[in-house]
């Protein structure tokens, strides 16, 4: 029998292992690209779209999610995405389909869905409110953990016992999960009832958000600047380290997961000089022009950067990829206090959406640029094929600084 005043951080910590789960998930395609590409007898365009369905379902589950968290409270809700995830990944292993393949990563990316709103839902009712914010950032701490050793860690497993054995390994721990929150969370004692006399009100919400036209424009600018970490960290990085820098798999993963090591400290870094210049605005607007410098460095100069150089790029990378904490601040600047809550769920959504559009344009860049090499019946692109295609990274993080820039504040910025 656990002690009550441990249970909190108990479900906590359940809820946490999935959220940082759910990222191990999230960057698998990027280990697995060549083994997933001949197994099917796909292109590059065809593997973008299979890492865009993460994208497009964890996108779509944001507000449904949120929804499902108020109704039915986070141990059902927790323990069936976790059983979702895990299900998807094992069809991934089992499956000798392109179309469910496509479905398994659409899976796993609305399983994912509930990584942080569910954790978010167990601090915001089992922790006294004053928490709340440290809980959270702690939160992000660990789940970015699971970033971290979903890198060179579950890269070298792979290349020592196989891609298979791996997954199915992965997807097994999910159904461990999925076991522990179903036994150890619990639901808030105020759980709303079925009548859920706020949702008339959530459809007029949603239109004062997007008929907001500032808000649109930062949206926009948020989907645009996304590249570095939700294309190339994801999934696109480990492929392009390993082709132009002719390294293991595994030390590429490695050098990738330093993104993720930078934005660790990269919240209260941006924050900090935010508050130093007085605006939101101005220090997202930088993120962006110098996240476009960075890529123009990494992709002009590929074969003359050493694994210290790319350290550094990537770990500063990850630092500016937290201009994103930023943007919700503007969001929530720029509605009535009462829609605070659905604007960022708005923003995450587009966010996401972000990484879909990457995914995509990546994949048919690299199709198009193409030599035309083929080993064992599956395509080989060069390092000029990955530079030209990741070149819609700069450039797309360039015009979203651009555009945070043309709706800052003159005079009393945010």
């Amino acid at each position: 029998m656990v002690p009550v005043r441990f249970l909190p951080w108990l479900m906590w910590g359940f809820a946490t292992l999935f959220f940082a789960y759910q990222f191990i998930m999230r960057l698998a395609p990027g280990l697995v690209m060549p083994e997933l590409m001949q197994k099917f007898s796909v292109d590059a365009t065809d593997y973008g779209l299979f890492a865009a369905m993460y994208y497009f379902a964890y996108a779509g589950m944001q507000i449904p999610v949120a929804l499902l968290l108020d109704r039915f409270g986070p141990r059902l809700v927790i323990a069936t995405c976790a059983l979702t995830c895990s299900l998807g990944t094992l069809l991934l292993v089992y499956t000798d389909h392109w179309g469910l393949a496509l479905t398994s990563r659409f899976l796993i990316g609305a399983g994912s869905a509930a990584g942080f709103l569910g954790t978010s839902k167990i601090i915001s009712s089992w922790f006294p409110e004053k928490f709340y914010t440290k809980m959270v950032g702690l939160t992000f701490t660990f789940g970015l953990l699971g970033a971290v050793y979903g890198g060179k860690p579950v890269g070298s497993l792979i290349s020592r016992f196989g891609w298979v054995d791996v997954l199915m390994l992965v997807g097994l721990v999910g159904l461990g999960i999925t076991v522990f929150v179903a036994l150890i969370v619990k639901n808030p004692p105020a759980l709303k009832g079925s009548g859920g006399s706020g949702n008339p009100s959530i459809l007029s919400n949603f239109k004062a958000i997007v008929c907001n036209k500032k808000l649109l424009l930062i949206a926009l600018a948020n989907f645009l600047m996304v590249g570095a970490l939700e294309g190339f960290a994801d999934v696109w990085g480990v492929p392009y380290l390993t082709q132009s820098h002719g390294i293991l798999k595994e030390n590429a993963a490695q050098i990738v997961s330093m993104v993720f090591v930078g934005m660790l400290f990269g919240g209260p870094i941006l924050a900090y000089c935010a508050d130093k210049v007085r605006s939101n605005y101005w220090v997202t607007s930088l993120a962006g022009l110098l996240m476009g410098l960075i890529f123009v460095v990494l992709l002009s100069f590929n074969t003359h950067l050493g694994t210290s150089a790319l350290h550094v790029l990537l770990f500063i990378t990850g630092i500016l990829c937290c201009y994103q904490v930023l943007v919700f601040s503007i969001g929530v600047h720029l509605v009535p206090k009462h829609l605070a809550s659905l604007t960022v769920a708005f923003l995450n959504c587009i966010n996401m959406l972000g990484g879909s559009f990457f995914h995509s344009v990546i994949g048919h860049g690299m199709d198009f640029f193409w030599d035309g090499t083929i080993v064992n019946g599956v395509r080989v692109y060069n390092s000029y094929a990955y530079t030209y295609a990741l070149s819609s990274i700069p450039i797309a993080a360039v015009l979203g600084g651009i555009f945070i820039f043309l709706v800052s504040p003159k005079r009393k910025p945010c």
